[in-house]
């Protein structure tokens, strides 16, 4: 028994001695193979600086996970050479998931590796400062009935618009003045909220910001970047504006929208960033993060159809998990409304300007979600020293401490700009105290309203007297955060000290032929999505093709027979007015998709002749395929002369009818804007074609 006893200690010893032998060999296994993994990887980095400049910034290096098997224990990391510009999207989506699990913690993360980058060779960002002083904005409105949009109102305003342009002026109007003498500054690396009770003029402002005031509203004031009045550079590229409006197109989905942005805003400064900075690490013997470097160049390049920039921006946004379905309009079920509101979000932030005025973005989001775009956007201008101003209507108050300064405004007037630890304090010196319970930002906008300003009423021993919007306006003046404004305001920016890459001195940011591209691809896309379309318009004219054939079947012109004649006049008539009206959906097609083109063209996403051309190029097969089948059923079978030349002349002839038709409807489509008006316009025009088109006579011998 004891000899068992000690059989069974000895074996128990040896295994245990064995197991302990394994963790020492695995640990000195490990050791070695991270030490090999970085040798491997330093050698491949060494292999990449003596490659040509064009071609290095074109190669990075991937890191991926092999399974060891049965000789090597756990995964190994492999180091591959990739170009960037050929990553698929499995390749993208590794990339990702790798460097953003967590889209908060991790997005921070990754700029604190970009940013130590950037400073480890003394490479300095290209910052905006934002400034406005006096600005006022007035509107001059009808006044009584004459505001409503009836048709004889609609006719007046046209006269009196031509008879304003000879100096003569009939119309009674009130001047309302939108924003008054505001003035302040929208400062780098610091998030700006703008506050301020419904209309307010918080839309007014970050328009006017960002350059897309309507023409016919009276500006007054300054506005500057950097220094730069907005006639000096473009400021709708410098900036963007994200409206509280999403318009998209329905039939296209998440990622594709987003794609389509990115082609058209470009890559801005990323590629020469990124040119400097391999040439002062080549300089200085520094060897790039692998993650950040392979994210740096892949965001880079220019002309690539689906970019990891646009992974990105799904992924901050939470997109990621919708990213393949379709957006939706009213008449396609898509995505939701608050994930539809984060696409007209996703659709700026995914190009290359970090001047943003965002308006409403948090309308149809929880709070959970407000914060967590907040809190991704917030790192983004800490870090890049971007300039952010964005307007919330009631943000919760986690959302509301992300923030570095608010401007709070009311009645067209600025009450507050500053930093935020100061606000609450500025209202206690003017005898408004927020409870303990209240939300800071629900108290700012209540504070300046009539109705809910007793409430904060902080001395119970005074009585209460309602204080205006002028008079906070004034007593921020004295306030000590509004006597310092005033003082940076007094002295004017320093153009020298300014990067020269941070304002933009040209429309398109990307070339003419990249542009065009895109657009061209686009519109395919469309025309496959709506392939039932273009099938049904198809099965359409074959339909009435064969009832005209047999309407007119073999007809026959007998001599000193006028019957026969004007039968023949009758069938030609006939093929002309279907082929008209089959242009007639164009209408539909035109008008749904006019919102997202003027949008585009306000944003400077790309010229207008880009988006006609594809659109008119692609539809010429289906035209002459619509052609070629009415043709070959209706002319013999009807009777015509049965000679070639004739044949094709008459092809030739319905489909320049097609496109006359065609385009004619598309004209229709952008003077009428709405298709109550644009069916009643079309068979106006119709009409007219018709009776103005004159009258096929028979030639008398």
């Amino acid at each position: 028994m004891d000899r068992n006893f000690s059989r069974s200690i000895s074996r128990s010893i040896s295994r245990s001695s064995w197991r302990m032998e394994e963790v020492f060999a695995s640990g000195r296994y490990s050791r070695r193979t991270s030490q090999v993994d970085e040798d491997e990887e330093a050698l491949k980095w060494a292999a990449i600086e003596k490659l040509p400049t064009y071609d290095r910034l074109r190669t990075s290096i991937i890191q991926t996970f092999a399974e060891g098997g049965d000789q090597l224990p756990g995964n190994q990391v492999l180091h591959k050479e990739v170009d960037v510009r050929k990553l698929d999207m499995n390749d993208r989506q590794q990339i990702i998931d790798k460097i953003f699990k967590v889209a908060e913690e991790d997005n921070e993360k990754f700029l604190k590796k970009f940013r130590n980058r950037i400073d480890k060779v003394g490479i300095r960002l290209p910052t905006v400062e934002v400034r406005f002083q006096n600005l006022t904005v007035e509107a001059n409105s009808y006044v009584g009935s004459r505001a409503l949009p009836t048709l004889p109102n609609s006719a007046l305003n046209i006269l009196e618009s031509f008879f304003s342009i000879c100096g003569i002026s009939t119309a009674k109007r009130t001047k309302l003045t939108i924003l008054k003498n505001a003035s302040g500054i929208v400062k780098p690396s610091r998030m700006a909220l703008l506050l301020g009770p419904p209309s307010s003029g918080k839309t007014t402002l970050l328009l006017a910001l960002a350059g897309k005031l309507d023409p016919e509203l009276r500006v007054k004031g300054e506005i500057t970047y950097n220094g730069h009045k907005l006639d000096e550079f473009v400021p709708r590229k410098t900036s963007a504006y994200i409206s509280q409006n999403d318009v998209h197109v329905g039939e296209m989905t998440v990622k594709e929208t987003l794609d389509f942005s990115a082609r058209c805003l470009g890559v801005g400064t990323r590629y020469d960033l990124l040119t400097e900075l391999a040439r002062r690490e080549k300089e200085a013997g520094i060897f790039p993060e692998a993650d950040v470097d392979l994210f740096m160049k892949a965001t880079a390049m220019e002309g690539t159809e689906s970019s990891l920039i646009t992974d990105y921006t799904l992924k901050i946004l939470g997109l990621d998990i919708c990213k393949d379905t379709i957006v939706g309009d009213e008449m396609h079920r898509g995505v939701s409304g608050g994930q539809k509101k984060r696409v007209t979000t996703g659709e700026m932030i995914v190009g290359p300007t970090k001047t943003l005025f965002m308006d409403e973005i948090s309308t149809g989001l929880d709070s959970s979600t407000t914060y967590q775009i907040v809190k991704c956007l917030q790192q983004i201008v800490h870090l890049t020293e971007a300039t952010i101003l964005m307007s919330l209507l009631q943000p919760a108050p986690e959302t509301f401490d992300l923030f570095d300064d608010i401007i709070l405004i009311s009645e067209g007037q600025i009450v507050y700009q500053g930093p935020r630890e100061h606000i609450v304090e500025f209202f206690e010196s003017c005898g408004f105290r927020c409870p303990e319970r209240k939300g800071t930002a629900d108290f700012l906008q209540e504070v300046t309203s009539r109705k809910d300003q007793e409430q904060y009423w902080a001395d119970k021993n005074m009585p209460y007297r309602y204080v205006t919007v002028t008079e906070f306006a004034n007593k921020f003046k004295q306030f000590h955060v509004g006597m310092k404004l005033e003082s940076e305001l007094s002295v004017p920016f320093d153009k020298s000290s300014a990067h020269k890459a941070a304002l933009v001195y040209s429309k398109n940011s990307v070339p003419t032929m990249g542009l065009f591209k895109a657009c061209w691809d686009k519109e395919w896309l469309l025309i496959k999505r709506n392939s039932f379309v273009y099938i049904f318009k198809t099965v359409q004219i074959i339909i009435i093709a064969i009832i005209s054939a047999t309407l007119f079947l073999r007809t026959e012109m007998k001599q000193n027979n006028e019957d026969g004649a004007s039968l023949y006049i009758g069938a030609i008539l006939f093929s002309m007015i279907m082929n008209m009206f089959n242009g007639f959906a164009e209408l539909a097609l035109t008008i749904g998709r006019l919102p997202v083109f003027y949008k585009h063209r306000d944003h400077l996403f790309h010229p207008a002749w880009t988006y006609t051309l594809p659109n008119f190029l692609l539809r010429i097969p289906i035209s002459v395929f619509e052609s070629l089948v009415w043709v070959i059923i209706t002319y013999y079978t009807i009777g015509f002369a049965p000679e070639a030349s004739r044949f094709f002349k008459q092809l030739l002839v319905v489909f320049l009818i097609q496109q006359m038709a065609a385009g004619m409807f598309r004209v229709i489509s952008g003077v009428c804007r709405t298709m109550i008006i644009a069916n009643t316009g079309g068979a106006l025009m119709l009409l007219l074609v018709f009776l103005l088109g004159g009258f096929i006579l028979p030639k008398r011998e």
